[in-house]
């Protein structure tokens, strides 16, 4: 994207931004859109604010990126039938966050300044958002940071199944810390499992930086997971259903994502219900399915239950009959719970009663690529490969014009005769009659006759011949 940007900022004709066009190819000049140069698409933060002064050509960057993003989103719902929404910043995080300001199906640039005062966008943009909802500030970070805070452990919230707090501490209660600097927040985050440099790297996320680069799509996901939290679930028929449920879920999914036709490309206009399942191939196997849950903490005496994020999992392999794409989501997903979930389940709650679980967890993991062109694929498509074949080898097949045809038609060929050297074109072994003949001309040295035996034999011979007779005369 920033090339893209980079390059189309220099076609800018800026005595007339409202009639641009943005180049989406750098060999077809063609290939594009028009648009309007001077306003911004799409909602801007903060509203109706003007840029003036150092900052207009960053706001001219974040223009082009943002009818770019606009004809992006059209094109993927006129097309694939996807909306999306669109934050347009300059890092990850910053455009992350401020994508989340007009959801459903829209899109927002956060508008510079960025840097240089306090009272910057930037700076008054995240200022306002709670811990937990920065990304790379996990639970667990964003915990002991409201202590340091507050100078105490936060209030949950009653009721909450997640971890929900009752007191917001926001990115600017912590920013305002006398005493907090990166050093300081490597004191407070670090510990087992912390990585090193975690404060310095808390300290720039909480200031809106984040160096992190836009890494490309995998191919298939790493693992697919479905997970559903409850207030109380602690009876078997109500496991039974819940784990029905998920698995439906977990099972359509994986069709969703590790599914593609045969062609690689489907039908125009085509969507999940018209598509037959049946002529798909599977782009990823995965071997291990594996079933994660959270009992609650026993009562205290006093009628209380402290609250735990600890999880359970087991692991087995995952029986290959989910790969069945004849069969329907609702067969199959009752098949995985009978044959493999319930065993699971029971290898993790041996006991028949007496649990209680807030949350459960089914995911497929350790994916085995299945054969196709991406560089971590096993192996290649044998049926893509022979689809291709005619267009792949075209360069490389010798093709016979009409004019060639005509004169070797034309062509006849005639005997070998003493005036033509045996090596040319003409010589045909139809017509060779199996009796030698020398070609004077041709053989080096010339042929030559024997004057006692009549023999015919290249000249540089001859005088050996010859000696061969001179000595059979001596010995006679």
């Amino acid at each position: 994207m920033t090339d893209c940007v980079e390059y189309n900022l220099d076609l800018l004709n800026f005595n007339s931004l409202e009639q641009s066009f943005f180049q989406t190819s750098k060999d077809d000049p063609t290939c594009g859109f028009a648009f309007d140069a001077s306003t911004f698409a799409g909602h801007a933060y903060p509203q109706g604010q003007v840029v003036d002064g150092l900052a207009k050509d960053l706001a001219m960057r974040l223009r082009l990126g943002s009818h770019l993003a606009m004809y992006i989103r059209h094109e993927l719902e006129d097309k694939k039938g996807y909306t999306a929404t669109v934050g347009i910043s300059t890092n990850k995080l910053l455009s992350k966050l401020v994508g989340n300001l007009n959801k459903p199906r829209g899109q927002t640039t956060l508008l510079p300044p960025y840097v240089g005062s306090d009272d910057s966008n930037v700076t008054n943009f995240i200022d306002g958002h709670d811990l937990g909802k920065i990304p790379g500030i996990g639970f667990k970070m964003a915990q002991k940071l409201r202590e340091h805070v507050l100078q105490r452990p936060p209030d949950f919230a009653f009721g909450l199944v997640e971890g929900g707090t009752k007191e917001k501490v926001t990115v600017r209660d912590v920013r305002l810390q006398p005493d907090l600097n990166p050093e300081r927040l490597e004191k407070i985050l670090s510990g087992p499992g912390a990585p090193h440099g975690i404060g310095f790297k808390v300290w720039c996320l909480l200031h809106g930086i984040d160096d992190t680069e836009v890494g490309v799509a995998r191919p298939v996901p790493r693992q697919i997971s479905i997970e559903d939290s409850y207030v109380r679930l602690d009876t078997l028929p109500e496991v039974i259903r819940e784990l029905t449920s998920l698995s439906r879920s977990l099972l359509t999914r994986m069709r969703v994502d590790l599914l593609i036709s045969d062609d690689d490309e489907p039908p125009q206009n085509a969507t999940e219900q018209t598509v037959v399942v049946s002529q798909k191939r599977w782009l990823a196997h995965p071997k291990t399915i594996r079933l994660s849950t959270r009992p609650k903490a026993p009562l205290n005496s006093d009628g209380s239950r402290a609250r735990t994020f600890k999880r359970i999992s087991h692991s087995s392999s995952l029986p290959q009959f989910v790969f069945n794409t004849v069969d329907s989501v609702p067969s199959l997903a009752e098949k995985l719970v009978q044959e493999c979930l319930l065993s699971m389940f029971r290898r993790l709650h041996p006991e028949k009663q007496g649990w209680n679980l807030s949350l459960i967890n089914i995911a497929v993991t350790n994916m085995a690529e299945a054969a196709g062109d991406t560089k971590t694929a096993k192996g290649r498509n044998i049926s893509n490969m022979f689809r291709r074949q005619e267009d792949v080898l075209k360069d490389f097949r010798v093709v016979e014009s009409e004019e060639d045809s005509i004169e070797e038609e034309n062509e006849v060929p005639t005997p070998y005769t003493k005036d033509e050297d045996r090596t040319s074109e003409k010589w045909t072994d139809d017509y060779d009659n199996g009796e030698e003949e020398l070609d004077a001309e041709s053989d080096v040295g010339g042929a030559e006759v024997c004057g006692v035996c009549g023999a015919q034999m290249p000249g540089f011979a001859l005088s050996a011949h010859a000696r061969f007779h001179d000595l059979g005369s001596e010995e006679s």
